[in-house]
């Protein structure tokens, strides 16, 4: 752990008192605590093992928790009177749809909302001067959607003014707003939670956090990220395919990763043809006897085949032309690793006159634009049904997720604090060595 966690680090924003019975009262009143359920009162720990309730630096008697998601007796909004908004914001990922679609189920049937507005092409769709129009979401509208990948409501990059959006949303009596992005989407979720609290304007901003590399902390996995390393596997397997249809065959994939190799990792995993996985987390040397090319060649010579999986953002320091300034989200642009292996293994080879035949895949986009696969749509459900119970509840600034297997509420502030990266001294880099049989660091 980089920083201790303390009680108020976990502390979620509540709009006011709850004095509204919830019209899923009665399916709540008979239920008990268990290993699955707590009580509204009661917490999550944060920490599960003594050397991480050490490193927090809390006492036994004040470990810090969590508050639980799930459905409050009482809630703050009178939903019949309600008007709520749904955005989607960044580069697409499966699931969003699913994500959308239990969204207005769970308002429409279960809490009696009416009135449900999506914003059209992300933070966008709040500003005049775009001239976006508003959907009306209903469940005929979204019944069938999750069949398909993508988002109904577009998407963009790029942040706008809070406090245009906030203007937006008190325009059209918005009472709750859920922001389905990544943490960048959340660092403008923030903003307009923040602007709307200054002006004394009661409106819950619930974020359900969108990333397909798994790098948002303090939840056990993003959705859309089973889906995306399954996917995945299919490249790996067509890559070691031609490689063993070649002599001399090298099978190279790029999947996504900017700064952590989650997909890499889990995809060579689920599929273990790869022999080499590269990741942002592990730096590599590419030069010298005990470089990443001498080795590659080494293994090609004497199994005739190899199959590597690079992560888009693993040695951007070896590649001169890195790219520079940033894109619309605020995120550095990055160089093609691809590319540049493609380009540095098959002059290795010429130089050292080994035949080579090598076949480069890049299936990221296929892989953002797919459906969910169902493990992937449960869990999109899930976390909108715990979404719009907290928003219910008036709770504000802050992402639904699940922590150790529970369903939790995390401020917003905490969810964005830093990425969630492969430790490379951990078990899951220890299972991909071994693997792959590569060794521990190429230098």
């Amino acid at each position: 752990m980089t920083a201790r966690i303390t009680m108020s680090d976990l502390a979620v924003i509540t709009l006011g008192e709850c004095r509204i019975d919830s019209p899923l009262r009665p399916l709540i009143e008979s239920r008990r605590t268990n290993v699955h359920y707590v009580e509204e009162d009661d917490r999550v720990l944060f920490a599960d093992t003594a050397s991480l309730v050490a490193a927090a630096g809390v006492r036994a008697e004040a470990l810090p928790g969590f508050e639980p998601a799930g459905p409050r007796k009482a809630i703050f909004f009178d939903p019949p009177k309600m008007r709520v908004g749904i955005v989607t914001c960044g580069g697409l990922c499966p699931g969003i749809n699913d994500v959308i679609r239990g969204l207005v189920m769970e308002l429409s049937f279960h809490y009696g909302v009416q009135r449900i507005y999506g914003f059209r092409n992300g933070y966008q769709g709040f500003i005049p001067k775009y001239g976006h129009d508003v959907m009306d979401l209903t469940p005929e509208v979204v019944s069938g959607i999750d069949e398909d990948g993508g988002t109904i409501l577009g998407t963009s990059r790029g942040g706008q003014d809070a406090g245009e959006i906030v203007d937006c949303l008190e325009r059209m009596n918005i009472s709750a707003l859920f922001v389905i992005g990544g943490d960048g989407t959340l660092r403008g979720a923030m903003q307009i939670a923040a602007t709307a609290l200054d002006r004394g304007t009661r409106i819950a901003v619930v974020g359900i956090p969108k990333t397909i590399d798994n790098d948002i902390p303090y939840i056990d996995q993003s959705f859309g990220f089973q889906t995306a390393f399954s996917e995945a596997t299919k490249s790996i397997r067509s890559a070691h395919v031609e490689a063993k249809a070649s002599p001399n065959g090298v099978g190279l994939v790029k999947l996504m990763g900017r700064h952590s190799g989650f997909i890499a990792c889990y995809a060579s995993l689920a599929e273990p043809d790869a022999n080499y996985v590269l990741i942002p987390e592990v730096p590599f040397a590419l030069e010298g006897p005990g470089g990443f090319l001498a080795h590659l060649l080494e293994r090609v010579r004497r199994r005739g085949h190899a199959v590597i999986v690079a992560a888009e953002g693993a040695g951007q320091d070896l590649v001169q032309d890195a790219g520079t300034g940033v894109d619309a989200s605020g995120n550095r642009r990055l160089a093609d690793i691809g590319t540049f292996l493609k380009g540095r293994i098959t002059d290795h080879f010429a130089t050292a006159g080994v035949e080579l035949n090598l076949k480069y895949i890049d299936p990221s986009y296929a892989i953002r634009s797919v459906e969910a696969n169902p493990y992937d749509s449960v869990y999109c459900l899930r976390l909108a049904q715990n979404a719009v119970h907290a928003a219910m509840a008036g709770r504000t600034g802050m992402v639904v997720g699940r922590w150790r297997g529970r369903f939790v509420h995390i401020p917003m502030a905490l969810a964005v604090s830093h990425r969630n990266q492969v430790e490379p001294s951990g078990d899951l880099w220890l299972s991909v060595l071994e693997a792959t049989g590569q060794p521990r660091t190429f230098s």
